[in-house]
């Protein structure tokens, strides 16, 4: 099972495994307090892609088809994660953006959970 949540939120245990997949580190967050099992920024869309987003949601369908494009040349970290996934059995995607709907951990959990690339 998978779960995304706010990196800001307050780590529970019921979140499991906590991956963050952001590419920059969460602003005034002490990593201490963060409670993170592993930092994947390799997974996480490159800059030239998140700026370009910029968390416009009027972009999101076509963002999610760019950054699914990047996760292409990326199979050896989704491996990793669908790997943490059957040994976790629950892992949380960690993202440190406001909008809970428009972000790349909502698409990275799609792609992992649902669609083949």
């Amino acid at each position: 099972m998978i779960k995304v949540k706010r990196v800001y939120a307050l780590p529970e245990k019921k979140d499991g495994y906590r991956i963050l997949v952001d590419r920059l580190w969460p602003r005034g967050l002490p990593k201490e307090k963060a409670k993170i099992d592993l930092w994947l920024k390799e997974i996480a869309p490159t800059d030239q892609l998140r700026k370009w987003f910029s968390h416009d949601p009027k972009k999101w369908d076509e963002f999610k088809a760019k950054y699914r494009t990047e996760l292409k040349d990326k199979k050896e970290s989704l491996e990793k994660v669908r790997k943490l996934e059957r040994e976790e059995k629950i892992i949380t995607f960690l993202y440190a953006a406001k909008d809970q709907k428009h972000n790349n951990a909502v698409a990275l959990k799609e792609v992992i959970t649902g669609l083949k690339i």
